[in-house]
């Protein structure tokens, strides 16, 4: 295993799925916090605010550390054009997850690979139809906190597993982290995984 020309690997977010999916690579990395604003243009499509975001993560990161290799990650949920963000409380988590019973969704992920002399973006869309959940079942869901710290207010890695009809696309993407392209970019960079 080797980093290239890189002296180290950072995932610039502090989120503990994306944590444990990097931890599946088996490279050494380490978390550090981008420490940015999350705030895009009013009406940028969320595919490319994902792209945006993922990117302005990393370079944020990259230009604390720049011998690293730094990944930066995105996520925004789209229903019929109108992008969900993280709920703050309960009541928002509710009326979220309420929007998406019964309904397809978009999930957009942006990541973004940096360091000196290389950078990768790209977006990765999945879809996700929602069962047509009953208001006690909302509200259960809603009780378990899942909800916290997730656009559109749940956890497809957790017990939100059990709210959904259909999930098409990437599993680890729609969980945080896009690994099939992740993998794929980070070789672009010179990283050798075996």
């Amino acid at each position: 295993m080797t980093l290239g020309p890189f002296e180290e690997l950072l995932l610039a977010s502090t989120s503990s799925a994306r944590r444990a999916l990097m931890e599946g690579l088996g490279l050494p990395f380490r978390c550090v916090a981008p420490e940015v604003h999350e705030n895009v243009p009013e009406g940028t499509p969320p595919q490319h605010a994902v792209a945006i975001l993922a990117e302005r993560k990393a370079r944020a990161v990259a230009n604390r550390f720049p011998h690293a290799l730094v990944i930066g990650s995105d996520q925004l949920v789209a229903l019929s054009g109108q992008t969900l963000g993280k709920p703050d409380d309960e009541a928002a988590a509710l009326r979220q997850l309420g929007s998406l019973r019964g309904k397809t969704h978009e999930i957009h992920t942006g990541l973004s690979v940096i360091g000196a002399g290389f950078l990768e973006t790209e977006v990765d869309t999945a879809k996700l139809t929602v069962l047509p959940l009953t208001d006690a079942e909302l509200e259960g869901y809603v009780a378990t906190g899942e909800w916290q710290g997730c656009a559109g207010g749940y956890r497809v890695e957790a017990r939100g597993q059990a709210i959904f009809e259909r999930i098409e696309g990437d599993r680890a993407a729609i969980q945080g982290l896009p690994m099939q392209r992740l993998t794929r970019m980070l070789r672009d960079a010179g990283v050798q995984f075996f």
